[in-house]
């Protein structure tokens, strides 16, 4: 049994984080602030003897024993990162200071979640880690691009430096059950949409692609990577290589929900990346052979279930 923290614990991915190490046997300590997470995400694990859940913010110093970090604390959407930009970007900077002391004060391993974001609007791709990125340094959604990676130059540092084993991962879009049902991610988006019979917002003409993994996937990415070998740092791409047109992501969710939806075009947002899809060579090579198992089409069944019975209970 270890003993691991889970910031962002009651989010969307940090929620899913928690039941499968409790499920593996461990002791889970839940942090959170709930400004995007919930405590109806994490309420079926509050029985649970080897569940605890605090209450704070990670811009501020939290002192704990622990022998693992999951660094999964900020607001991931553009509706809510955008919301307080410099909150955003003291979530990435000065939690990352702070997990990654107390990760040197207590000898604990500590794994950041950073994004496909750190990419920008590529001029490569798909995307292997090596690529630097193309990212707007001063645009509208520079908060989160640029807080993530000044995350990871945090955590390189940390350990060249001081000798801290991390573990970086580059998160690409990922969907499933506990996603804020107004967050304006584009699959909750469309599938909120289309369960109320309203129109389906599209920005652009929907040709732009993304990569959607459901969050099992994820999760089971994220558990093997902080338990990869020493010394492989990363970052990794965790994310699914099968590329999808939001035009064609807006059909499925459509058909799948038997929805009279009607699609509407928007203007894309300003520095709306129009290309986004993982090579995951290296996740393959040493997560023991990790990539997506879950196909688009059963990932969206069961998020169109989650999401409509929270429609019907109003929440």
């Amino acid at each position: 049994m270890k003993r691991i923290l889970i910031t962002g614990g009651a989010g969307f991915v940090g929620s899913h984080l928690c039941e499968r190490l409790l499920n593996e046997g461990h002791e889970v300590i839940c942090l959170d602030n709930y400004f995007t997470g919930s405590k109806k995400n994490i309420e079926h694990l509050m029985d649970h003897h080897y569940f605890e859940l605090v209450r704070h913010d990670v811009t501020e110093p939290f002192m704990i024993e622990v022998d693992e970090i999951y660094n999964m604390a900020c607001p991931a959407s553009p509706v809510h990162y955008q919301y307080n930009p410099i909150k955003t970007i003291k979530t990435s900077v000065m939690g990352a200071i702070n997990m990654l002391g107390l990760a040197k004060r207590v000898k604990a391993k500590i794994l950041q979640a950073s994004t496909s974001e750190v990419y920008g609007d590529p001029a490569v791709h798909p995307q292997p880690e090596t690529y630097w990125g193309n990212v707007n340094p001063i645009g509208l959604r520079s908060c989160y691009d640029e807080g993530k990676r000044c995350a990871e130059t945090l955590f390189m540092d940390y350990h060249l430096q001081n000798d801290v084993a991390v573990k970086i991962i580059r998160i690409f879009n990922t969907y499933g059950p506990n996603m804020n049902p107004n967050d304006g991610r584009v699959v909750s988006n469309f599938i909120v949409q289309a369960l109320k019979g309203e129109n389906i917002t599209m920005f652009g003409d929907g040709s732009q692609t993304r990569s959607f993994q459901y969050v099992d996937d994820l999760v089971e990415g994220t558990t093997r990577m902080m338990n990869s070998r020493d010394g492989f740092t990363g970052p990794v791409n965790i994310g699914n290589p099968v590329e999808f047109t939001m035009m064609e992501l807006a059909s499925k969710v459509i058909e799948l929900t038997n929805s009279t939806s009607k699609i509407i075009h928007m203007p894309l947002p300003q520095d709306d990346p129009l290309q986004r899809q993982p090579i995951i060579d290296l996740a393959k090579k040493e997560l023991n052979g990790w990539e997506p198992k879950i196909h688009l089409e059963e990932g969206l069944i069961k998020t169109i279930g989650y999401f409509d019975n929270l429609l019907k209970a109003g929440q």
